[in-house]
């Protein structure tokens, strides 16, 4: 039997990654394109573009990746995902653990101004409950986070 290179399973690792990464990077850069769009266009035009079933921030089919929008109360202003969760507060959201992550992605943007936060979630395309990480962002009074699966 031949042998492989020692690095041959590191390479095969590392490629497994790869998606993840990106997925990270293009949700923070979603991030930061929504809060600039915040910026230029105002925070009810962001609101709109988010909450709308075709919307610039909104899911789209085959794609994971959506904005969320949330007061500091907890309360969802925007969401491209499950828009029936406008208005409604979700201080004590759990994740299948028992982990409070909005009030963790609440406290790393009230805190640090922008982070992760590690979490469980229900994936949309999948419809299965799978590891998560969402970058959030402080802006003007509210968080606005987008995730990625990995």
């Amino acid at each position: 039997m031949p042998r492989h290179p020692t690095w041959i399973p590191v390479l095969a690792c590392l490629a497994c990654s790869l998606p993840a990464q990106d997925q990270r990077a293009q949700a923070q850069a979603l991030v930061k394109e929504a809060i600039a769009y915040a910026k230029t266009q105002g925070k009810e035009a962001l609101l709109q573009a988010t909450s709308q079933g075709h919307g610039r921030f909104h899911s789209r089919d085959g794609k994971e990746l959506y904005i969320f929008v949330y007061d500091m109360a907890g309360t969802c202003k925007a969401i491209g995902y499950q828009s029936q969760l406008v208005g409604v507060n979700r201080w004590g959201l759990k994740d299948p653990d028992g982990k409070l992550l909005l009030q963790e992605m609440l406290h790393v943007a009230r805190t640090k101004g922008s982070g992760w936060v590690d979490y469980k979630y229900p994936n949309p395309v999948t419809g299965k409950i799978e590891a998560k990480t969402s970058y959030v962002e402080y802006h003007d009074g509210w968080m606005v986070g987008c995730g990625a699966y990995r």
